[in-house]
């Protein structure tokens, strides 16, 4: 090249006062090379940074996507940037240099390596940026890409070690592929979790088993509390207690995990609690215990309406009202089960739509249990264990108003004789 000749033959002009004998293969020559090729590096990293920085800074600010932002805060137009002295080096390196010559064999070498690493650092802001937008985006709540975007970046850095190994061999990356299969069994040893990782990641984002901000249980690692991040190899998860679980992703799959999901998206939250009544204290409902509980606004009507079905059914029947053994009669009991029917099904804080009832489980040795079973609308913790007590605390104390007792085991108080 006539250019390169030029080149040569000025620099060799300039370095005769240091040496007469200086020659493109002289120590002097080569040595001052490598000094101006540092010093035109330096002076077109600080150029270009210079010279772009406010530029795109200034059109990342006039756009009105968030992809430039993010890409602006990830640093990948400063990592692009890497790319100028590099692609200098390398072109002002053909004029200063013979491309048998042993120091433009290397710094070519050189200066692949450090594109490859500056595409590389680049890629990672890059999935960095697409990572980041994804979960501002309602997509992330249905299925994380964390692990993908690993696996992406696992993927960048493999090629790019194999064009920097094939660039130091002078080898071509295929061939480097090709001898893989040798050593097929130790990658798979030393990347099991990866592997486990990835495919237990495609099976979540396609069946949606788990999204980020869902809350999990993991009996087996002991982790309870909200998903932070679904990884190519972990699941972190910040406990209720603020601790942090890290597990392996492929036991979200293989182990038995609890998803409260579907709670939070149905908009209720079950209340399953019951109270244990003392069954000595269960009666029949007599005139003055009817005349007290018909005061009662909730259950006013309900009372009338079953004495009017006990009327018509003794009357029907020839059945005379003194006549204790065959007459049938509420019971306090069941009447308290009906008024705690009716205070939840007009309790503000309740949802009407899901199951709503209070039930008799079976009788056991320390009493009745009476078991309230509904839904609460509020399915935020703090509110739901307060809408859950205020229900009980009611409860609780309207039992002696329905002549009912909770069973209490008594221990170390004195009995009163």
């Amino acid at each position: 090249m006539p250019e390169r000749l030029q080149v040569q033959q000025w620099l060799i002009k300039q370095l005769t006062f240091l040496d007469p004998a200086v020659d493109t293969q002289s120590w002097l020559y080569q040595s001052v090379t490598v000094l101006l090729l540092v010093c035109i590096a330096i002076i077109s990293f600080k150029l270009s940074r210079s010279l772009l920085h406010d530029r795109i800074i200034k059109f990342t600010s006039l756009t009105n996507n968030n992809w430039d932002n993010e890409l602006q805060k990830h640093g990948f137009f400063r990592r692009i940037g890497h790319l100028v002295p590099a692609i200098v080096i390398f072109l002002v390196s053909q004029l200063l240099l013979a491309e048998t010559d042993l120091l433009f064999l290397v710094i070519r070498k050189l200066m692949l390596i450090y594109v490859v690493i500056s595409m590389v650092w680049a890629f990672s802001a890059l999935f960095n940026t697409v990572e980041d937008v994804y979960n501002a985006s309602e997509l992330a709540k249905r299925a994380p890409i964390t692990g993908f975007i690993q696996v992406a970046k696992l993927l960048v850095v493999i090629v790019a070690m194999l064009l920097v190994i094939s660039n130091l061999l002078d080898k071509s990356p295929l061939l480097l592929l090709s001898g893989l299969g040798a050593v097929t069994a130790i990658l798979l040893l030393l990347f099991r979790d990866t592997i486990l990782g990835f495919v237990a990641g495609i099976q979540i984002a396609a069946n949606r088993m788990v999204n980020t901000g869902d809350w999990i249980e993991l009996p087996k690692y002991g982790a309870d509390g909200e998903v932070l991040q679904v990884g190519l190899t972990t699941v972190k998860v910040r406990n209720w207690d603020k601790t942090i679980s890290t597990v392996p992703t492929y036991s979200l799959i293989t182990d038995s995990v609890k998803n409260w999901r579907g709670m939070s998206e149905s908009g209720g939250r079950r209340i399953k609690r019951s109270v244990i009544i003392d069954i000595n204290s269960i009666q029949f409902c007599d005139a003055v215990m009817l005349e007290k509980y018909k005061k009662i606004r909730h259950i006013k009507d309900y009372i009338q309406h079953k004495l009017d079905m006990l009327n018509a059914f003794h009357s029907e029947q020839q059945i005379d009202e003194q006549d204790l053994l065959n007459t049938r009669r509420l019971t306090n009991i069941g009447t308290f089960r009906a008024y705690m029917l009716a205070y939840l099904k007009n309790h503000p804080q309740l949802h009407k739509d899901m199951t709503m009832m209070v039930r008799q489980l079976p009788p056991t040795e320390t009493g009745l249990p009476l078991e309230i079973y509904c839904f609460s609308a509020d399915t935020n913790w703090v509110n739901y264990e307060g809408v859950q007590s205020d229900i009980f605390d009611h409860c609780l104390a309207m039992l002696p108003i329905f002549d009912l007792r909770a069973y209490q085991r008594v221990s170390d108080r004195a009995i009163s004789h």
